[in-house]
């Protein structure tokens, strides 16, 4: 699976983005996906994730109630949409893609075994 990020940019505080994520590979539909984030100087963090059917979501606390993910397996395409966002946003992005993940893993950087290269989000204040 290789995977494709898109949709960064440069934003004003408060304002919104949709990150899009499109993979190739037949299996696309059977990947659970997720999107980390990773600041200047600190760790990768987990921001949401989606399982292969789109009927669970999950995320990170700093992003609860203003992001949702969502699916579009005819496309091969996840997305990230961001709203209210803050400067504390700003980071490099990734979306990444792993199979069978557990309620503990699917936070876990470990459980992804396919990444993108990451797409940069800034937000000013």
């Amino acid at each position: 699976v290789q995977l494709q990020a898109s949709g960064g940019g440069l934003v004003q505080a408060g304002g919104s983005l949709r990150l899009s994520c499109a993979a190739s590979g037949r299996a696309f539909s059977s990947y659970c996906m997720g999107w980390f984030r990773q600041a200047p100087g600190k760790e990768r963090e987990f921001v949401a994730a989606i399982r292969w059917s789109g009927s669970s979501t999950y995320f990170g606390n700093s992003v609860t109630g203003r992001f949702t993910i969502s699916r579009d397996n005819a496309k091969n395409t996840v997305y990230l949409q961001m709203n209210s966002l803050k400067p504390g946003d700003t980071a490099l992005y990734y979306c990444a893609a792993g199979k069978d993940a557990t309620l503990s893993s699917i936070r876990s950087p470990n459980q992804y075994a396919y990444w993108g290269l990451g797409t940069l989000v800034t937000v000013s204040s």
